[in-house]
């Protein structure tokens, strides 16, 4: 089941159904318990001490992860410096860059093993705004998965050229026909997971990176039968240092979600279990 919530509790909605914060088709949630906001770093010296700082303030109560791939600019050390000074703030120091997809799921484990109830996907650019965090954690406390969506109603981006903004909606239009998921933005990577929730998906055999790591994260929820909620935010595209995205992701992206669309039509076609896919 999937929601489109206004970041109220009590005001997620689906085709006309109400679902209450706390429930879904029958089912009551438990406690959130402790979020851990993963912070993924390549060269964002400019940005890590500013975007740690405003997701202490905008959700004093979270602990903070930045997952760095051993960043050339010292961003690992700046971020050790925050660490020091804030029991919080946390740094995974890790041995090179090796994507996006590997970065959140070296967070997700280290997240896990320490026992965090919610784990928070977010950009180190301040293109996901720690000040709407607290939305998305209360339209998941009725959800197992909470999308922080540009393309419901509400959402929006801003400082986007057309060409970018068409390549998103494109890529989220094309993956949502493909695979036959009812959601509006499937390749945004502003997250809150329930840790259970990470726990059921099957981690170990994700590979894909960058969009389409985000798109194999949203499909197998769904396909999971997880209770994912959409709710509005506003995307602000950088003002420092270089955007990791690159032609390479945007073409795993096109394959990846071609052969798990063929691979899933076949397997009906087949008499195959529906939802069934080859692995990544």
């Amino acid at each position: 089941m999937v929601d489109i919530c206004d970041g109220h509790e009590g005001a997620a909605v689906n085709d006309g159904e109400g679902t209450r914060a706390g429930e879904a088709q029958g089912r009551r949630f438990g406690p959130l318990g402790t979020a851990l906001v993963i912070i993924p770093t390549y060269n964002e010296a400019e940005n890590i001490k500013v975007i740690v700082g405003r997701v202490r303030e905008a959700v004093p109560e979270a602990h903070v992860l930045v997952a760095d791939d051993n960043s050339p600019d010292g961003t690992g050390k700046l971020a050790d410096e925050l660490a020091a000074a804030d029991d919080q703030v946390h740094v995974l120091h890790r041995k090179g860059k090796e994507g996006l997809g590997a970065a959140y799921l070296a967070g997700f484990r280290w997240g896990m093993e320490r026992d965090y109830g919610v784990l928070i996907e977010m950009d180190a650019d301040g293109s996901h705004q720690p000040e709407e965090l607290p939305r998305l954690l209360t339209a998941l406390k009725g959800a197992d998965l909470v999308l922080g969506s540009r393309w419901v109603p509400g959402g929006r981006v801003v400082n986007w050229p057309k060409s970018r903004e068409f390549i998103s909606r494109g890529g989220s239009l094309y993956s949502r026909i493909a695979l036959d998921l009812p959601l509006r933005d499937i390749t945004g990577g502003y997250r809150a997971f329930r840790a259970e929730t990470l726990r059921g998906l099957g981690l170990d055999d994700v590979a894909s990176q960058g969009y389409c790591f985000q798109v194999d994260l949203a499909r197998r929820a769904i396909k999971a039968g997880y209770h994912v909620v959409e709710v509005p935010i506003t995307f602000v595209e950088r003002e420092l240092g270089d955007s990791k995205m690159s032609r390479d992701i945007l073409v795993e992206a096109l394959w990846r979600v071609t052969t798990w669309g063929v691979g899933e039509r076949v397997g009906k076609l087949m008499g195959g279990r529906h939802g069934d896919a080859p692995k990544p």
